[in-house]
C-alpha cells in the first residue's frame, strides 16, 4: 500500500544489511521503493539494486553537492544508465545554498545542464533545494519549456509562496520525516496546501528519520509515519492519504507502465 517516493539505497549505510532492509519493507507494507543515486559512483549500484528486487527502482543524477563532477563523461553515462527501463527520473539535481559544497556557479551550471538533459531523455527531474528558493524557481521558470515529464521538489522545505510558484509550474511536491518534528509549522501549512494529486512522501533514507527515531539511521519502511502525520494533517484516513501518494507517484513516474 505504501510508496518510498526517494530513499537511497545505494549508498554505503545500507551495504551490511539492504537485502533485510528491503525485506522488511515489503513486510511493513512497501509496494515501492525508489533509489536514488547522486553521484556518478552509485550509478552502477543502482542498477544492480533494480535489477535484483523487483519492488525496487531508480533514479540517477549529479548532487548539487557534486556539481562540478557534471562533464562530458557523467552525461554520457547518464544517458546510457537512464535507458534502463526501471530508471524513472533525473535526479537529484538543483541547488544548495545552505552547505555550499560546491560553487553557486557551478551547481548553477550543472542544474541547467541537467534539465537539458532531462528534456532529451524524456523523464522528469528530482530536484533538491535548499536555502535557494528563489533561484530554483527562477531556473525551473526559465526553463520548463520541453520539460514534458514534470519533476518532483524533494523533501520539501519552504512556505506556502514558494509550494504556490512550484506547484503552478507542474510540480510535485514531496514531504520527509521531518514534517513529525514538533516545531516544522511552516511544512505542516505546506502539507495542508498541497493538492491531493500533486503530494508525495518520502524517507530520504538514511538521512532525516521521523519522530521518535530521529538521530538514528532511517529506513523506507519509515514512511509509513511520513503519511500517517499528513492524513492528520489532512484530516482524512490513513489508507487514503497512501493511496493518494501512491497514485502520484504512478502518474508522475510510471505513466508508460502499468503501476505499483
Amino acid at each position: 500500500m505504501y510508496v518510498d517516493t526517494h530513499c537511497h539505497l545505494e549508498i554505503e549505510d545500507f551495504d551490511d544489511d539492504r537485502d533485510e532492509i528491503i525485506k522488511a519493507s515489503l513486510v511493513e507494507g512497501l509496494v515501492c521503493m525508489l533509489t536514488v543515486g547522486t553521484e556518478e559512483r552509485y550509478f552502477a549500484k543502482v542498477t544492480e539494486i533494480i535489477d535484483k528486487y523487483p519492488e525496487v527502482y531508480g533514479a540517477i543524477g549529479i548532487h548539487p553537492h557534486n556539481a562540478g563532477d557534471f562533464n562530458d563523461h557523467a552525461r554520457e553515462r547518464l544517458i546510457s544508465s537512464l535507458k534502463h527501463p526501471k530508471m524513472l527520473a533525473l535526479g537529484e539535481i538543483g541547488l544548495d545554498f545552505f552547505k555550499n559544497r560546491s560553487p553557486q556557479g557551478a551547481q548553477i551550471k550543472a542544474f541547467e545542464g541537467q534539465i537539458e538533459l532531462a528534456k532529451l531523455v524524456g523523464l522528469p527531474v528530482i530536484v533538491h533545494s535548499r536555502n535557494a528558493a528563489r533561484e530554483t524557481v527562477a531556473t525551473l521558470r526559465d526553463l520548463i519549456g520541453g520539460l514534458s515529464a514534470g519533476g518532483v521538489i524533494h523533501c520539501f522545505s519552504y512556505d506556502v509562496e514558494t509550494a504556490r510558484k512550484l506547484l503552478d509550474m507542474g510540480f510535485y511536491l514531496s514531504i520527509p520525516g521531518t514534517i513529525t518534528y514538533n516545531k516544522n509549522t511552516t511544512l505542516v501549512d505546506v502539507a495542508r496546501y498541497i493538492p491531493q494529486d500533486r503530494i508525495l512522501a518520502e524517507t530520504d533514507a538514511p538521512f532525516l528519520a521521523p519522530h521518535p527515531y530521529r538521530g538514528k539511521r532511517n529506513v523506507p519502511h519509515f514512511v509509513k509515519i511520513t503519511v500517517e502525520r499528513l492524513a492528520k494533517i489532512r484530516n482524512i484516513g490513513i489508507d487514503e492519504m497512501a493511496l493518494h501518494i501512491r497514485r502520484n507517484f504512478e502518474t508522475l513516474f510510471l505513466r508508460d507502465q502499468k503501476g505499483v
